[in-house]
Order: C-alpha cells, then structure tokens, then sequence
C-alpha cells in the first residue's frame, strides 16, 4: 500500500516508542509526518546513544519547537492549520495547559483527526499516575497469561503494549479518516495503552464467563504436547503447534513413531510428554531448523530478533518490500 496516503499530512507530537510509532506506520503508507520535538529533542534520543529514537522515526520531517513559548506556539498553530492529523502523548492536561487540546484545535481546523494516545486514557482515577509498559501488561491481565513452569509471569524484553498501541492508533486514524474524506467530520480518539492489551484477550473473557477456563483456549494453553516448546540437544528450543491430527501425525511420520498417533491430547508432565521431550533433545537446534523448512508440522524454531533476519521467511518478505519500494 506504498502511497495510500499521499497528500496527508500528520503531525508527530510525541516522544520514546508508542506515538512515534503511530506515526512512523502512517508514514510508511506516504504520509507526509512532521515530528514536532522540543528544542532538546525527543527524550529517546538519549536511549542507546539515540537507537530508540532512530528505530521509530524513519521518514519523518522533524522540527523543534517551543510549545511553551510564543514564537513556538505560533509555529505550531501554522503547522496545524494545514494538517489532518495530529497525535499526541503527552500526560492528560498537558495540552490543555499549552493551549493545543483538541477542543481548542478543533476551532482552528475544524475537520482535524486529534489522537491523544497515553497509557491510562484521558479520564478516570488513573489519568495522572506514572506508567510504562510493564505496568499496561500487568493491569490488562495479559502478563498473567505469560508464565514460566513455577507460576511466575515472565519479563518480557520487548514493550508490547508500546507496539500494540501504535498498531491500535493507526487503525483508528485510518478509519477516521475515512470518515473524514465521506463527511467532513474530524474526530478525537483518545487511546489508551493498558485498555489496548486488554482487546487480546476475548477468547480469556468468553471461556471465563462460562467457567471453563481463566487462561483462554485449552488447547494452546500449555496442556497438550502436541502444542508445546521442546528443548533442543544443545539447549535451544523449538516450537511445535500440531493442533490438527493431519499435522501430528505429520511429526509422529518425521519421528519414526506410528505409535503415537494417540498421544496428541496428553498433558506435559505424562510419560508420553517426556518420551516426545526426550525425542527433541536428540537433535540440534540447527538440525531441528532445517526440519522446519521441509516438514509440514507446525514446526518452527525460537529465533532470537537478530537470527530472524537470516529466516527465509524474513528474508523473502524484505526482498520483496525493497522491490515494491524501488517501483
């Protein structure tokens, strides 16, 4: 969708991850994204020597202003007059405080797409508490889904709600602009991260009403070893998600073992979990990563972020992006 978005122009007023996001996406589709940064820059700019700042704001014009100043303020009512969207991430009232709230904005341009995106919304108890990402897993109750052996949540390493935030936003942009090019109208959406994460979670909230289960879909729930991770000869892991009989019945041919075509529903811990456990740690990572190119099991292996380059899914999809970019 190269250019989708040609002749938008969205104005950036956020800092570290999930707004410069939103508006690295919608500049990926052909907006025009203007990055208003302060005169010491986006604090992210200080993370990893400016890594997290380079990671999230790819082909956007950046400006610094002073939102506090007149001069600043002055520049950045220019800059809203010919826009169609603005986001911003700044804590609830803050805007208010400089004037660019969008009941303020919206007088000035009249059909404006206003995103406020923060972790707790615009309104409610929480509003003017501290947050990050970990803090949005934890209340929405998708931390509690990612557990190791002993019951304890797992730290993930990446913000997945920052990520899943943004992805959330563009989706409303979009359809708000959609509505805008229909009606005339502008919109406000006001987005909260913590409330995002919680949108993953409808099979949990269906199986629980009916009192069947508090952690979603038995079946990828950790209970089967046909659906599980398997460690490798050498310590890696691997992932094996045959769900349907066609495809463990597929692992069981790749294994050797016609005898445990019965044994797709038994739980870990069973004498036949440790028998296909014990099956696992007979090869290598690498062997078991060659296995998942040409067996047709649900078989794939746990990639790190860098090996994943080399994966000729990845490697594939990013060649044919380059070629769509250079046309």
């Amino acid at each position: 969708m190269k250019g989708a978005l040609t002749g938008i122009r969205v104005l950036d007023v956020t800092y570290y991850v999930p707004g410069p996001f939103t508006g690295m996406r919608l500049a990926r589709l052909g907006a025009e994204v203007i990055k208003v940064e302060p005169p010491n820059g986006d604090p992210s700019r200080g993370m990893g020597g400016g890594l997290v700042h380079q990671a999230h704001n790819a082909n956007k014009q950046i400006v610094h202003l002073d939102l506090k100043s007149e001069g600043g303020k002055r520049e950045m009512l220019d800059l809203i007059r010919s826009a169609d969207v603005l986001v911003e991430t700044f804590r609830p009232g803050v805007m208010k405080k400089l004037g660019l709230d969008y009941e303020t904005v919206k007088h000035l341009k009249q059909d404006i797409i206003y995103c406020s995106l923060s972790g707790y919304g615009q309104t409610g108890e929480l509003v003017h508490l501290g947050s990050h990402d970990l803090n949005y897993l934890a209340l929405s109750g998708a931390l509690d889904q990612l557990k190791c052996e002993d019951g304890r949540p797992v730290h993930p390493t990446n913000t997945l709600a920052d990520y899943t935030g943004g992805l959330l936003a563009s989706e409303q942009i979009l359809a708000a602009l959609i509505r805008k090019f229909r009606s005339g109208e502008g919109a406000y959406l006001d987005i909260a991260l913590a409330e995002v994460m919680a949108e993953f979670l409808p099979n949990h909230d269906a199986y629980h009403a009916r009192g069947l289960s508090d952690h979603g879909v038995p079946e990828i729930g950790g209970g089967r070893i046909s659906y599980a991770i398997y460690e490798t000869k050498d310590g890696r892991y691997v992932t094996l998600g045959a769900l349907e009989e066609k495809f463990w019945h597929n692992f069981c041919s790749l294994a050797g073992r016609f005898d445990w075509h019965a044994w797709a529903e038994y739980a870990p811990g069973t004498p036949e979990h440790k028998e296909v456990a014990a099956f696992f740690k007979t090869k290598s990572w690498q062997e078991w990563y060659a296995l998942s190119l040409t067996h047709d099991c649900c078989l794939a292996p746990v990639l790190s972020a860098s090996e994943r380059h080399a994966h000729p899914f990845f490697r594939d999809r990013a060649a044919k992006l380059k070629e769509s970019e250079a046309h």
